[in-house]
């Protein structure tokens, strides 16, 4: 989740080598894989808001990006890979850090202190439709067109259902909804940002996205510092959803999300995006019996419509 918006490999490292033809990489069909990382990503709401009840927002944020780090840092010793070198690269992962980790997991658990984890993962489902609004200022190569504004427009309509536009957003917290909003607008600042400076970058993505929450790490244990008191207690739920959410969520996830992206390509592997407001919103009613009224899942839906239709690009003349 997220993390975070799902990331293609062309807008931040280069993709993870093929896997040799004739040999059974995966254990698990990619479709299994494909569900299973739509449910833990969908789950990640969850797990903040039961973090929360025990733990400040930037702790949550904290075990979140050190136990990701933690996970990817096991993968790399199993594999023998090195993390990245150079002063250059790992300034850039200082900023990739801030942007696609330390903000957006901080504003999402401050979003969660006040409004529900399902409104909270419908809001970054609308990641897709800021990162059309700003590749169409900050990369040339995406170019406007009709569907694609289209998308945009329609994608915002649905935020307004969502937050019940039409009856003055009574009972909807602005303060929680925009932290979730900006949360969701931090990640394509971010993946903007890496692809201008790290992509081709020696290293596999699992070594650069470790590096970078090793990095996110020391900036929320600094924050954490500062602005929060430690903890007294360690209640055994909110602990164990730090964990899960961290381990899970932010490290085994994107281990996986590279895997798919590997075998079916990122236009697949990002469909992901589309099923984690859904499950969000189900795990929240059924699980934390969060209130469901019509307009969430119309809204929910109107949205993802929206984002699908801003990631469509112009057909290609066919080559000769």
């Amino acid at each position: 989740m997220s993390a975070p918006a799902t990331p293609r490999p062309t807008l931040s490292t280069p993709a993870p080598p093929a896997p040799k033809a004739g040999r059974r990489s995966v254990l698990l069909d990619w479709r299994v894989r494909f569900a299973i990382l739509s449910v833990i990503w969908g789950f990640s709401f969850l797990l903040i808001k039961v973090g929360t009840e025990a733990y400040a927002p930037f702790q949550v944020a904290l075990g979140r990006v050190l136990f990701g780090a933690l996970a990817l840092l096991a993968v790399l010793l199993v594999r023998r890979e090195p993390l990245p070198r150079g002063p250059r690269t790992w300034g850039h992962l200082a900023v990739a850090a801030f942007l696609l980790n330390t903000a957006p997991f901080s504003l999402f658990a401050y979003a969660e202190l006040s409004i529900p984890s399902s409104l909270a993962g419908i809001c970054n489902a609308t990641s897709p439709l800021w990162g059309m609004a700003l590749s169409l200022v900050a990369l040339s190569e995406d170019r406007p067109t009709r569907r694609r504004f289209a998308g945009l427009g329609l994608g915002f309509l649905g935020v307004l259902t969502v937050l019940g536009a039409w009856q003055g957003f009574s009972g909807v917290d602005a303060k929680g909804t925009a932290f979730a909003l900006l949360a969701s607008l931090c990640y394509p600042i971010g993946w903007i940002y890496v692809r201008r400076t790290l992509a081709g970058t020696p290293g596999s993505p699992v070594a650069l996205t470790g590096g970078q929450l090793m990095v996110s790490t020391l900036q929320l244990t600094l924050v954490s510092a500062l602005f929060t008191s430690t903890p007294t207690a360690f209640p055994l739920w909110p602990t164990l959803s730090v964990v899960a959410l961290g381990a899970l969520g932010t490290g085994l996830a994107l281990q996986m999300q590279y895997g798919l992206v590997t075998e079916v390509g990122p236009t697949t592997a990002q469909m992901v995006t589309y099923f984690i407001p859904v499950i969000a919103t189900t795990a929240g009613v059924l699980v934390l019996g969060e209130q469901l009224h019509w307009n969430t899942p119309v809204g929910a839906a109107i949205v993802l419509t929206g984002a699908a239709l801003t990631q469509t690009r112009p057909g290609t003349r066919r080559r000769t």
